[in-house]
């Protein structure tokens, strides 16, 4: 059996989230596994899925190390870029159009998945490092494209605070911006609150 703090290494290679499989491959078998949950050592967060008991890892590192595939988006996007300062009430994420909904109840935490067609999925992906796990989220001007998308389902507020701090940012990709918006149908909306800003 490993040691405690050889376990707690594993799970701190793995941004502090270990699947059976991954425990397994270290010769911790189901028995073992059940001792360590009864000895309140790890905890178990889904089916497959653990943590170290009653710690708290940072949940953009959940999302990508339990649902590998899916990539932050809109408002939880946002938050990430500092265009908006309030906090989703939810992590939204997208996620492929034939993906299983339910698989994304989890107790955990609040996730929003979108069901997106992966021609407009798979464009405009930035893989970011977070305590040793990649997470996949969009970049900043597919996340605003989105965001236009969507404007009737966003508050206004952060509508607004969004497309103001896109056209202040300095790193900002006008190019991306303009290609991504002909794929998402949204030039039109581009030209009518950033065009004259450009």
């Amino acid at each position: 059996m490993y040691s405690i703090k050889k376990i707690k290494n594993e799970f701190n290679k793995r941004g502090g989230i270990m699947k059976t499989s991954e425990l397994n491959a270290l010769g911790i078998n189901y028995r073992q596994i059940q001792r360590l949950l009864d000895e309140q050592i790890i905890e178990k967060i889904k089916h497959g899925y653990y943590i170290l008991y009653n710690s708290f890892p940072r949940e953009e590192v959940i999302i990508a190390r339990m649902f590998p595939d899916a990539i932050i988006y809109l408002e939880s996007a946002l938050f990430y870029y500092e265009y908006t300062d309030r906090v989703p009430n939810s992590w939204q994420i997208a996620v492929n159009k034939h993906s299983y909904p339910k698989q994304y109840n989890i107790s955990y935490m609040k996730i929003k998945p979108y069901f997106i067609k992966e021609e407009y999925r798979k464009i405009g992906i930035n893989n970011i490092l977070i305590e040793n796990v990649e997470v996949k989220i969009y970049n900043k001007s597919k996340t605003i494209c989105d965001v236009l998308r969507y404007e009737n389902k966003i508050d206004n507020e952060v509508f607004t605070n969004a497309i103001k701090n896109y056209i202040k940012d300095e790193e900002k990709d006008i190019k991306s911006l303009m290609e991504y918006g002909d794929i998402l149908n949204v030039s039109n909306k581009i030209q009518k609150y950033i065009g004259v800003w450009i």
